[in-house]
């Protein structure tokens, strides 16, 4: 007898229905599983698309030129690009054809140095010049950083030494200049001019040069067309023209005159024969007619990079006629790019003649080097060569060759 008073058959149809109600349990579970995770993937599809719209509209934002932008309009269009960028087209398309192109997104290579080229030209904010351009102000900052050490990068590809095989090209040029064949021997001419800079507020002190404003130093050897062959930039204005010289790369490897030539520098430099040559001018009141004769020749081949300072002056007024409102590091390579600008703009026929300044430089003393270091400068004193040399100048018409013989210069 069932203790429980439940038959069996009672007891079997319980457990179909348990078993019936568990399944249905679990189909449920399942839809609801399976509704769920369509949900999901909807919901993913839909985030995928508006990302990609994002993405798709900021890129648009960011690097889709707006081409009737007055400055770009110009561009494109095949005008004229001094009035905007101080440069021909031939020189921007030699510019372009020297720098490295590693780019394959973003702005366009040739737009990002347009840029750059605009803001040293006109000397204008990082963001005026977005404003310009119709760019976003990180890009255009970014961007003039970016061109700025790519043309870094190819320095010594525009501003080098002459061969040797075109060193009597070159000679044949100062004599030219000069107007006596004595200085068939020059290799170069040599000065060094201030750049406007707001230095850091710690060192602003050593920064002040003797005509009171705040500047860093570029000193830059041209040949006799007028194009740097060798540019040192960065010393505080405070600091002498000699001793510029004597921490410079050339003069402390004795890399350039070559042997037998000599570069000609003015009155704040010391007249040197070793590490390396330099003639400078007789120091006034000249002893007579031949440091006189001399003087005028000598500079007559000098006043070469006193142009080309001019011409450099000229074209890039922005940067060498105010102040550099940027960090004192980048300064030195703002004023870099200038120089390899000039070198590809002078190899193009591309010359903007020098204009008047508004502050013009005075002229250095020819009573040489007011500097500590001027005593250590005489004893590498060129003196004897520069009295040769000054012999030739003043010699009659022919016998300057006769004399060659005994030139150790």
């Amino acid at each position: 007898m069932n203790p429980t008073g439940i038959s069996v058959a009672a007891v079997g149809f319980l457990y179909q229905l348990a078993e019936e109600e568990a399944a249905q349990l679990r189909r449920q579970i399942d839809d609801r599983r399976a509704r769920m995770r369509r949900r999901t993937l909807r919901r993913r599809a839909i985030l995928s698309c508006l990302s990609e719209s994002h993405d798709q509209s900021s890129s648009q934002l960011y690097t889709q030129l707006n081409t009737t932008v007055p400055i770009l309009a110009v561009f494109f269009s095949g005008g004229d690009l001094k009035p905007g960028f101080r440069l021909s087209r031939e020189s921007f398309n030699r510019l372009l054809a020297l720098l490295p192109r590693q780019k394959d997104h973003g702005w366009s290579h040739e737009v990002e140095v347009l840029v750059t080229v605009y803001w040293l030209a006109c000397g204008a904010s990082y963001r005026v010049t977005a404003d310009i351009f119709g760019m976003p102000l990180s890009t255009v900052c970014r961007t003039v950083h970016g061109v700025v050490e790519e043309m870094m990068a190819i320095l010594h590809r525009v501003i080098h030494f002459p061969k040797a095989e075109e060193m009597e090209e070159v000679g044949a040029g100062f004599a030219r200049l000069a107007g006596h064949e004595a200085f068939r021997c020059a290799a170069g001419a040599i000065d060094g001019c201030h750049i406007r800079v707001l230095p850091p507020a710690e060192q602003k002190k050593s920064y002040f040069n003797r005509k009171l404003f705040t500047s860093i130093i570029l000193q830059g050897i041209c040949d006799g067309n007028g194009q740097f062959i060798d540019i040192y930039v960065g010393n505080p204005g405070s600091v002498h023209d000699a001793l510029v010289l004597r921490r410079s790369t050339f003069y402390r490897e004795a890399l350039y005159p070559p042997t037998g030539y000599f570069l000609l520098g003015d009155g704040g430099y010391p007249c040197l024969q070793r590490p390396v040559a330099i003639m400078t001018p007789y120091r006034h009141p000249v002893a007579g007619n031949v440091e006189a004769r001399y003087n005028r020749h000598h500079a007559r081949g000098r006043n070469i990079v006193e142009r080309s300072f001019g011409i450099l002056k000229t074209r890039w007024r922005a940067i060498f006629l105010r102040s550099l409102e940027i960090q004192s590091l980048f300064a030195p390579k703002v004023v870099g790019a200038c120089c390899i600008l000039h070198n590809i703009c002078m190899a193009a026929g591309d010359i903007l003649m020098e204009e008047e300044e508004e502050e013009e430089e005075e002229e250095e003393e020819e009573d040489g080097p007011g500097d500590p270091v001027e005593a250590e400068e005489r004893d590498l004193s060129g003196t004897a060569s520069r009295e040769r040399l000054a012999a030739q100048v003043s010699a009659p018409a022919g016998l300057h060759i006769c004399l060659g013989e005994h030139d150790y210069i």
